[in-house]
């Protein structure tokens, strides 16, 4: 369909690579393309879908994005209401998207929708959904604090015909296609903090170098270079952890546990070290001038989009509840 055909380690060698650009938002819109709207369909879909969507989307002459999330049901997808009632040969599509990157470019959505009254983990399906189509509207584009050169939108559908042969996979199995596409866009994004969180640390170590105060360099200060190397510290744990977790996917087991680690160490981190190295660039730290304030704002997402810290801690604990008690 276009691919190289290489395996999923290829993807977090390119996604590390795209932390070398000065923003988060392009490396966040091609991972939506490369790891978060187009799995299922690549692994579940059709060879006629694969031919109608994936192949342009992989070359770049469609722009895919992922209806997920909605303004009651972020994190919590079991609980989204939008749904999609076969009528013959078509889904009739009611209901709305929220937050939706890429949306308002959009060619077509990976869209998450119920379609029956089936328990909330078995009700849903996964369907190639062309954003040209009647009914469809896109709301607004959302106004955020960071990730500004990416859009960001709120969606409606208003019943939206789409064919029943535009299903990926089987009906009924969209949330548990939806959970594995989680763990490749949750592996893209730890990815994608790697250089620019070593990038900050290295640019905040020749600023405070040069930085004089009180007659000596900021850099100077036990307290400021040993926090600097606390955090060097932990990056280079995070970057273990996700070699190990991207190791053990290609391989074929099932990663949700240590995916979710490092979602949830990489989000965090994100937090520490912009906050920490913005906090030793001083006043200057506070201007849209120097890239440690733009990642202080884009890097932000990193706990929030493709689930919440709060989510990856209850995951995690899940697979700790497993383990045979002393």
């Amino acid at each position: 369909y276009g691919g190289m055909g290489l395996d999923f380690s290829y993807n977090i060698a390119v996604a590390e690579e795209l932390g070398s650009i000065r923003c988060g938002g392009i490396p966040m819109a091609i991972g939506v393309q490369a790891g978060m709207a187009t799995p299922a369909l690549t692994r579940f879909g059709s060879d006629e879908l694969r031919k109608q969507f994936l192949a342009p989307t992989i070359a770049g002459d469609f722009v895919a994005c992922l209806g997920i999330s909605e303004a009651g049901a972020g994190s919590d997808v079991a609980n989204i209401k939008t749904t999609a009632v076969k009528k013959g040969n078509e889904y009739v599509i009611n209901g709305g998207k929220m937050w939706t990157t890429s949306g308002c470019q959009a060619d077509w959505m990976c869209l998450l929708a119920n379609t029956s009254e089936g328990p909330p983990h078995r009700n849903k399906s996964l369907i190639c959904l062309p954003m040209n189509l009647h009914g469809i509207h896109i709301a607004k584009k959302i106004d955020k604090l960071g990730m500004r050169s990416s859009d960001t939108a709120q969606i409606f559908f208003e019943d939206v015909r789409v064919p029943c042969k535009n299903l990926i996979g089987e009906e009924g199995m969209g949330f548990t296609y939806q959970m594995l596409q989680f763990q490749e866009e949750r592996l893209w994004g730890v990815a994608t903090v790697l250089t620019p969180l070593e990038t900050i640390i290295q640019e905040t170590i020749e600023y405070t170098r040069q930085r004089k105060v009180f007659d000596q360099s900021v850099l100077h200060n036990q307290v400021v270079h040993f926090r600097l190397a606390e955090l060097a510290t932990e990056l280079e744990l995070l970057r273990s952890l996700l070699y190990r977790t991207v190791a053990l996917y290609v391989e074929g087991n099932d990663v949700t546990k240590f995916a979710s680690m490092a979602k949830l160490k990489a989000g965090r981190l994100a937090r520490e070290v912009t906050d920490s190295c913005l906090q030793f660039w001083g006043g200057m730290g506070f201007t849209s001038e120097v890239l440690v304030s733009r990642f202080y704002r884009d890097l932000r997402l990193m706990s929030i989009g493709g689930g919440t810290d709060e989510t990856m801690l209850s995951i995690i604990c899940k697979f700790m509840e497993t383990l045979p008690r002393k």
